[in-house]
């Protein structure tokens, strides 16, 4: 008998909680991979190690499955981020460092931005999640962003910017280097997401913000990487 086959399954009275985070990752991965429509609920519950009739007793049904992953990636991001905003910090220091853990953060989980991609395209078409997320996720983060950047402008370190004009064209700085990373590929002959370009595309990024956002210092120096 081998290793594996002693592996106990999960699900079980003793481990609920366990078991909900196992489905969860699985569908996050499944969805993110194949959207609501192509995610095969079969699929999840091998992946997860679980029965179907398990997986439907944490989730009565695969819309309301695909809503808790969104939740679970969402709220992964999320919470990172808005302890990010929490740190005592000056305006500068922390819109470097918020920007530098979102690139990382974006970066490390593939799962994560793949799913939210598709939300976002979803989004569109009539997603019955997608407004419930903005209130529950975005809404706190774009509060908190243009509370810093409003600071940072009184205190006459940040150029008079508009932070519902700015905040998207920050993330966007981000989030369109990885959903473009096919084309970036294919155009400039390189692997965007390789450690050394992601290294070079993060100081650029922060280079990017510094220059559009700073105002500049006596002596002309200004932070440019974090």
């Amino acid at each position: 008998m081998s290793t594996s086959d002693h592996k106990p399954r999960l699900g079980t009275r003793g481990q609920p909680e366990e078991t909900r985070n196992a489905i969860l990752r699985a569908a996050a991965k499944e969805f993110a991979g194949h959207g609501i429509d192509g995610g095969r609920t079969d699929a999840i519950a091998r992946s997860a190690r679980v029965n179907k009739a398990l997986l439907y007793y944490y989730f009565k049904d695969k819309e309301t499955l695909y809503g808790a992953a969104l939740d679970y990636a969402f709220g992964q991001q999320s919470a990172h981020m808005l302890e990010v905003l929490g740190r005592r910090l000056p305006a500068r220091e922390k819109i470097l460092t918020y920007v530098g853990e979102y690139f990382d953060f974006v970066a490390s989980h593939p799962v994560n931005r793949d799913l939210a991609q598709r939300e976002m395209m979803r989004a569109g078409h009539g997603s019955t999640h997608f407004e419930r997320i903005a209130r529950q996720y975005f809404r706190p983060l774009f509060k908190g962003l243009s509370e810093v950047i409003r600071s940072g402008i009184e205190a006459g370190e940040f150029r008079p910017v508009e932070p519902l004009q700015f905040i998207p064209s920050m993330v966007a700085l981000v989030v369109f280097y990885f959903t473009g990373a096919p084309i970036l590929k294919a155009a400039a002959g390189f692997d965007p997401l390789c450690p050394e370009r992601l290294a070079e595309r993060r100081a650029a990024v922060l280079s990017f913000v510094s220059a559009a956002l700073f105002r500049p210092r006596k002596g002309g120096q200004d932070e440019s990487t974090q």
